[in-house]
């Protein structure tokens, strides 16, 4: 009953006790009234003592709780409550009367609505004009000889009754009080919302901060309040740490968002915004739980610029993706043409050449485009493979002949700088079940890399073996090797590691990121162990039953597993062309 105005617990704690008593005064009085006063001055008196008792008192509680102002009230209530006390203590027969044993009731009643010495004080200065004013009563009221019999003694002892559930309701107040002053405290400190909720989420208490966070009045949120104004895709998170809350955590920490009322007028739309929202409570505390909330708009602002910026990143992946298929498209038709061309040029097809010299040069142009093409078809191969439209068609086949095929491509290559290529197969190593092409463009680039940057005389091996499931082969050199701090370049599309030796052969940096694609695409792993001046070794891992199926989107390059080299230094692998 107390007006909603009242926004301080304090005094709304006030208001309450203070229509509590007048509420309940009346049936005390009428109680007295009919076995004191009715002997003394007859059923009239005594009736219209009653109905005075309960149309003033419900009038005046009425009145405090339509308005939410006790002030005045509560200075009238006093001075009519001296007043009928002086008229009962009269009609029981005078001071003298266990009766008069009352007038501690006034000041304790003042000291339980006002909770303050200063309303004791009035309590007691109204007892004491109660006692001073039995003369005049005794004159002014046609009260007949009355005789003090033992039951006058019930109506203190039913008054002093009351005091006990009153005294433990207190004392719980008391202890809220404090509580909420601790909140109070808190939430000054951490400029936050401070909510106190039941077990199932009834919000029983809410801080003055909900006014200026919320822009709401406090009692708006009792109850389901707060719940109901939650973003409805958030309510499932905040349900689900109540009952974490509930089983016996202490805390849990979530965001959601919430509904604050529109500043301006016209049509009602919705207008959510982020807050923070911890749970916490007192491990001997099982049915109140304190709910700190707090802004975030930093925060939600922070990860809607961080969406929107791996948005962009993602699409300028794919256009990054597409348009290198596109120009790789584009650049293959003519480069097809040139290289048949030559190739016929250089056979003499349409008649000898008049200049040893004209053979030389096409025979540059068609190298030229071979090596173009190659690179134009790595691009598209990364470009296919980054983006997730790069297909695999895995077929048994014996993994010995993809190594025959790359040792007879490369051996020219090797043989120009007199470099031992060699193939140390197990036995066991068997058939593998997975992509032909794929299989043998990762050894040839692997082993085209190993001789590109091995010494003239230096020694290529490729060796193979079975171990359980999978199949690990490798790719050692005995090459230059690349410094460590290098190593966190490897494998990324167009980048290339410098040296003074490196310097001098040509590449994309496509080849080892090419392999490593390849190799996520067949669910393999690959480790690489290097030192500088001691060569490269490069292992492959694949499952021999084949890569799982797997989506056209799914991207296929991720980073790759890495081994420590010797000496507990990170290896590195060198750039491939």
């Amino acid at each position: 009953m107390v007006h909603p105005s009242v926004l301080e617990r304090s005094d709304r704690e006030r208001q309450h006790r203070f229509i509590g008593v007048m509420l309940a005064s009346p049936f005390f009085a009428a109680g007295a009234a009919v076995t004191l006063v009715t002997s003394g001055m007859g059923a009239a008196v005594t009736m219209a003592a009653i109905f005075a008792a309960f149309g003033f008192c419900w009038f005046v509680a009425l009145l405090v709780a339509a308005t939410g102002k006790m002030a005045l009230a509560g200075k009238v209530a006093m001075a009519m409550a001296g007043i009928g006390l002086a008229g009962l203590i009269a009609a029981a027969g005078g001071l003298s009367s266990p009766v008069a044993l009352l007038l501690v009731a006034l000041p304790f009643e003042a000291w339980w609505i006002g909770t303050s010495r200063r309303a004791a004080l009035w309590g007691a200065v109204s007892a004491l004009a109660a006692v001073l004013a039995q003369p005049l009563v005794g004159t002014l009221l046609p009260l007949a000889a009355a005789q003090i019999p033992a039951w006058h003694w019930l109506v203190p002892l039913a008054w002093a009754l009351t005091l006990i559930p009153r005294t433990s309701v207190f004392h719980n107040t008391v202890e809220a009080s404090g509580d909420q002053d601790v909140a109070d405290r808190l939430e000054d400190v951490i400029d936050a919302v401070v909510l106190r909720v039941a077990r199932h989420g009834e919000v029983l208490e809410a801080s003055a901060k909900a006014r200026t966070m919320l822009k709401l009045p406090p009692e708006l949120l009792f109850g389901t309040g707060f719940f109901d104004r939650i973003h409805l895709s958030d309510r499932v998170c905040y349900l689900s740490a109540m009952a974490d809350m509930r089983d016996g955590a202490l805390s849990r920490r979530l965001e959601i968002r919430v509904r604050l009322p529109q500043n301006g007028g016209g049509r009602t739309v919705d207008n959510y915004r982020p807050f923070s929202l911890e749970l916490v409570r007192a491990p001997e505390q099982r049915e109140i739980f304190t709910l700190v909330v707090r802004e975030n708009d930093d925060v939600a602002a922070l990860r809607e610029e961080l969406a929107a910026a791996n948005e962009a990143a993602a699409s300028a992946e794919v256009a990054k993706g597409r348009f290198l298929a596109v120009v790789s498209h584009e650049l293959r038709t003519p480069l097809n043409a040139i290289i048949g061309f030559s190739d016929m040029l250089l056979h003499e097809m349409f008649g000898a050449f008049k200049d040893p010299r004209q053979k030389e040069y096409v025979g540059l142009v068609r190298d030229s485009g071979q090596h173009l093409l190659a690179v134009v078809t790595s691009i598209l191969d990364v470009s296919r493979i980054e983006s997730g439209a790069y297909a695999t068609e895995p077929e048994p086949f014996r993994f010995s002949e993809a190594v025959d095929m790359c040792q007879s491509m490369m051996r020219l290559q090797a043989q120009a700088k007199s470099i031992d290529l060699q193939a140390q197969i197990a036995p066991d190593a068997g058939e593998i079940n997975a992509d032909r092409r794929a299989v043998q463009q990762i050894l040839i680039n692997l082993v085209s890399n190993a001789i590109k940057f091995t010494p003239d005389g230096g020694d290529v091996v490729v060796g193979a073996k079975r171990i359980g499931s999978r199949l690990h082969f490798w790719v050692r050199d005995t090459g230059i090797g690349i410094a460590e701090e290098d190593f966190a370049k490897l494998g990324k599309p167009f980048m290339q590691i410098h040296n003074d030796y490196t310097r001098r052969f040509e590449g994309t940096g496509l080849g080892l990121s090419l392999v490593k694609g390849l190799v996520e695409l067949h669910d393999g792993t690959m480790s690489i162990e290097s030192m500088p001046g001691e060569g490269t070794t490069v292992t492959i891992s694949l499952p021999v039953g084949g890569p799982k199926r797997r989506s056209v989107d799914q991207a296929a390059v991720l980073p790759m597993p890495v081994a420590k080299a010797k000496g507990d230094r990170n290896g590195s692998l060198r750039k491939t062309g």
